[in-house]
């Protein structure tokens, strides 16, 4: 069987020899794990970010989603060629902290009630980086939420929900509030969203590469690219 490694994209050999697989497992040092993450990470996430495993898994999760081509119309099909030039200028634009993002390309999706949803669909590197991002990010703030939060945690999903809800049924419960905030994603201020990040991330680059996804603009169905002062776009992994 192939090793996984050797089929991504994003397998790096810095000084353009081609090493084998098991020379590479040898060498690289381990992914950090969650609990290595809690304890340690505070002004190193991007190396853990740009690590080649944790890239490398990254890759796998957006392929398993595939999605369309943003803005720069690159598929997920296409991607492996297009970024495997350059894929050690890129760890190393992610590393000095140099890289700026491309803006998302907006969809509007239709609504039951008639209305439609607004995406911003991030070009497959983007989604590339965001994920690989998202993974080293998520155990930081994972442990913050409450119990009963259930929406896009790992190991949670609507069906925990259901189950919840049941067991209040069981327990007597008859009571039930359903409520939503109107525009919440497009009204987010980002300093406010900054200040927040900064209480938990404390390496500087990637929260710069935050507020630059944050501020890298929409571009229209009419290709007109429009600025993004407040909001978060819906679309991508982070």
């Amino acid at each position: 069987m192939k090793d996984r490694t050797e089929q991504s994209p994003l397998n790096c050999e810095r000084d353009g020899t081609d090493a084998t697989t098991a020379d590479r497992r040898k060498s690289a040092p381990k992914r950090p794990s969650a609990e290595t993450t809690k304890g340690t990470a505070e002004r190193d996430l991007m190396e853990q970010i740009v690590h080649p495993e944790n890239l490398n898994a990254a890759w796998e999760q957006v392929r398993r989603n595939h999605g369309a081509p943003g803005v720069d119309g690159i598929t997920i099909e296409a991607f492996p060629a297009f970024l495997g030039p350059q894929q050690e200028r890129l760890r190393k634009a992610l590393l000095a902290g140099s890289y700026y993002p491309e803006p998302v390309l907006r969809v509007f999706i239709p609504k039951p009630d008639g209305t439609e949803r607004p995406l911003g669909v991030p070009t497959v590197l983007d989604r590339l980086i965001q994920q690989a991002m998202a993974q080293i990010l998520n155990p930081l703030f994972d442990r913050g939420f409450s119990e009963h939060s259930h929406g896009f945690r790992p190991g949670r999903n609507a069906h925990n929900a259901i189950r919840k809800v049941q067991e209040a049924w069981q327990a007597q419960g008859r009571h039930a509030v359903d409520c939503d905030l109107k525009a919440f994603f497009d009204t987010v201020n980002h300093d406010r969203l900054m200040g927040h990040l900064r209480q938990k991330v404390k390496d500087r680059r990637v929260l710069a590469l935050i507020r630059r996804y944050l501020r890298a603009g929409v571009v229209m169905p009419d290709g007109r690219l429009e600025a993004t002062p407040l909001g978060v776009p819906q679309g991508g992994p982070l």
